[in-house]
């Protein structure tokens, strides 16, 4: 199993980070730095993003420069460390620190609002999730061939943020509720299971894997790449498997994913789904911890094609991502 460096993989992701007030974007710009709220999305946004990555900030309808990751930090107390204040959201009542920090390296700048035709892949995100709702959204490479045109080169450097004596700590997660301690310790949810998987998929060698039982002809693994959430009209896939660059056609490959046991509802949502993808989706994916009898025989001759998933790190104590990733395991039946 390789390990999890990006030069090993395709190529590096493209993210639009959720800004919630000006004033936060102001310090995200003025020192190069992205940071995500104490609670358990968070810590999936900073599972997501890897060093190496590419990011910009989204805030008012508009796309703010272009940045590479540089550095993860996770920081014990951030509510007493800068440049952000503590934000508590009117809803909730909640107050959230942000401990989960990215340090950029600013590579181009420019102000773009996400109606270009250029943001269409997150735009049509945003317009039928009706708002942001959401830490991160991650773009496609068409996209990021696109900002990497965008606007100037960026002159300078981000200002020194001052900060006193700290600790950091890697986040973990666990199925034992009297083990959670967030943010070190969250819950193992549905989203870190995708984050895992789409991790996983990121490797040419698990991503042909895959492929060459899924029985999909003709499409070599570096010819793809996989993304997070896309939402459709009628739902949100989890993950979706689409052609880099599509010429005349785009294969997609939308995969579902379920921490427990599927059920035949599961099946006839991905159906769907791949119904809503028209043509150019051939089949669909299924990943479960396990499968009833009856969804197995009745999708044999479907084009659903179910893949039970193991995690060798063990859940009920407190497991690092990389080490969920790593032991995550993927079996097509």
């Amino acid at each position: 199993m390789p390990t999890g460096t990006l030069t090993e993989k395709q190529s590096a992701s493209y993210f639009l980070i959720s800004v919630s007030t000006r004033e936060n974007l102001e310090l995200c710009v003025k020192y190069a730095l992205a940071g995500f709220p104490s609670g358990e999305s968070g810590a999936w946004t900073y599972c997501e993003v890897e060093e190496g990555d590419f990011v910009s900030f989204l805030f008012g309808a508009r796309a703010h420069n272009l940045y590479r990751v540089v550095q993860k930090e996770a920081v014990v107390e951030a509510e007493r460390l800068p440049p952000w204040k503590p934000l508590t959201f009117a809803e909730t009542g909640r107050t959230y620190s942000f401990p989960f920090r990215l340090r950029l390296q600013p590579i181009r700048t420019f102000v773009e609002p996400i109606a270009r035709t250029e943001f269409a892949y997150v735009a049509e995100n945003l317009l039928l999730r009706g708002g942001y709702r959401k830490t991160h959204f991650q773009a496609d490479q068409t996209t990021l061939q696109y900002v990497s045109e965008m606007g100037t080169l960026a002159e300078g450097l981000p200002a020194a943020l001052p900060l006193p004596s700290y600790s950091t700590f890697v986040p973990r997660f666990t199925r034992s509720r009297e083990l959670f301690n967030v943010p070190q310790v969250s819950g193992f949810r549905e989203t870190i299971l995708q984050s895992a998987i789409r991790r996983h998929l990121t490797f040419e060698q698990n991503l042909q894997t895959l492929l060459s039982h899924l029985d999909v002809a003709g499409v070599a693994p570096g010819d793809l790449e996989i993304l997070g959430e896309k939402a459709l009209a009628q739902g949100h896939i989890d993950l979706l498997l689409k052609q880099r660059v599509p010429l005349g056609s785009s294969i997609k490959i939308p995969i579902e994913v379920k921490t427990k046991k599927a059920q035949s509802k599961d099946v006839a949502q991905l159906q769907g789904y791949m119904d809503e993808l028209r043509g150019e989706c051939a089949i669909g994916v299924l990943i479960a911890a396990d499968f009833g009898r009856q969804d197995s025989s009745g999708t044999a001759q479907d084009r659903v094609k179910l893949v039970r998933y193991s995690i060798g790190a063990d859940l009920k104590q407190t497991p690092t991502f990389h080490e969920i990733y790593q032991s995550l395991a993927l079996e097509v039946f």
